[in-house]
């Protein structure tokens, strides 16, 4: 039975684990996700919206990014910049702690740029210039999509490392209070904009901080990246000693939407790490056994051919296809998953495309040897034929 999102965040608020790692596709609902837990943890009417509510919960979502917007200088086309609405977000880690030449390193280790982030002296602005490219006062540049999420994606990890510190010291020892209070921190997938050299990076270093949190605060983390989420699973599963932290603490879960709009909130395998095509082929074989194959189905297979075919070293997917049949297979998975015509567009497939899905999932399984996890729906019959 499926759960509502309200739900799935008092499930999160009692469970006793240090870590809870979430895996969900892009559109199910992490971000709302992070908004409901916020809701039951301190609700609206008692804090303001500036990503620190009350300091029970700490996040960063798409709603963080709202904090920054841009002014373009459409008269002048020239000061261009980053304004910064008024917040204690970003007011205690520029102007409390004077964070800023952090925020800079990091943003410049993760972009792997020369650009560079120019503060207001209020800290209500920042500009972004090239050094020896263009000048800081009078060409001042936009910088892309993917590069601002970054930046704000560094203001708060440099305002989390400054938090897990500030929380690592005994009460008495502490420069401030106001985080006395905090119990948890979610993080709503920070990875949009990286490349997969940096993300691997941002896993280990936020892992690294994690398990380096010795109070107890405790983190949420969702993403959509498998890579991001296996990085994070193999480095949160090795112990820390100096915090106290072992990997017991984790708990692993995959969000899911419900065809009633409900959701499913599951226990993903605690011994392995999330593996994309397996879930894919577990989906397939699902959709099989329930004879309920749709066109967007041919999207997963072929998707799980690429993945494949790129692992082993292959340019092109189809070779990966029983020789016999390769040439008719590869067109027509061709044909379902890319589709140009709108009135082809039709979730129904035919019984003969139902029958050469499963083949084509059984050959991949006997030739390849993939791993079938327990709780994998195995096709053992091929799909009944469809009356006309």
């Amino acid at each position: 039975m499926g759960k509502t999102l309200s739900e799935i965040a008092q499930q999160l608020q009692d469970s006793e684990k240090k870590v809870q790692l979430i895996y969900a596709f892009n559109g199910v609902g992490k971000t709302r996700l992070s908004r409901e837990f916020k809701e039951l943890i301190s609700p609206k009417t008692e804090s303001e919206e500036d990503g620190d509510s009350k300091n029970k919960v700490l996040y960063y979502n798409a709603f963080t990014e709202d904090l920054f917007y841009w002014d373009n200088d459409l008269e002048n086309d020239v000061n261009r910049k980053l304004v910064i609405q008024p917040n204690s977000f970003t007011d205690w880690i520029l102007k409390e702690e004077g964070k800023e030449g952090d925020i800079v390193a990091h943003f410049a280790h993760y972009t792997n740029s020369k650009t560079t982030p120019q503060y207001s002296p209020d800290f209500s602005e920042v500009t972004f210039y090239v050094p020896g490219q263009s000048d800081p006062e009078t060409n001042k540049i936009k910088i892309s999509k993917g590069e601002e999420s970054n930046f704000i994606w560094c203001v708060f990890y440099s305002m989390l490392e400054s938090v897990i510190g500030e929380l690592n010291e005994p009460q008495d020892n502490r420069s401030t209070n106001r985080f006395d209070e905090l119990k948890y921190i979610f993080i709503d997938d920070p990875v949009s904009s990286l490349d997969e050299n940096h993300l691997i990076e941002l896993a280990v270093d936020l892992a690294n901080l994690v398990k380096g949190s010795k109070s107890e605060l405790k983190f949420i983390i969702t993403t959509h990246s498998p890579l991001f989420y296996n990085v994070l699973c193999s480095e949160l599963s090795i112990k820390d000693e100096t915090s106290g932290y072992r990997p017991r603490q984790m708990k692993k879960s995959m969000l899911k939407k419900t065809d009633n709009g409900e959701f499913d909130f599951d226990d993903l395998d605690s011994d392995v790490p999330f593996s994309y095509h397996l879930f894919l082929l577990s989906e397939l074989n699902d959709a099989i056994n329930n004879d309920c194959i749709q066109k967007y189905h041919f999207n997963s297979l072929r998707n799980i051919l690429e993945k494949t075919s790129s692992f082993l070293g292959y340019h092109n997917w189809g070779i990966l296809l029983d020789e016999c049949n390769r040439e008719y297979q590869s067109r027509m998975i061709n044909l379902c998953s890319h589709s140009k015509i709108s009135w082809e567009e039709v979730p129904f497939v035919k019984a003969e495309e139902k029958a050469m899905l499963f083949d084509i999932i059984n050959f991949l399984r006997e030739t390849y040897h993939f791993k079938i996890k327990p709780n994998l729906n195995v096709v053992t019959t091929p799909p009944p034929p469809t009356k006309d």
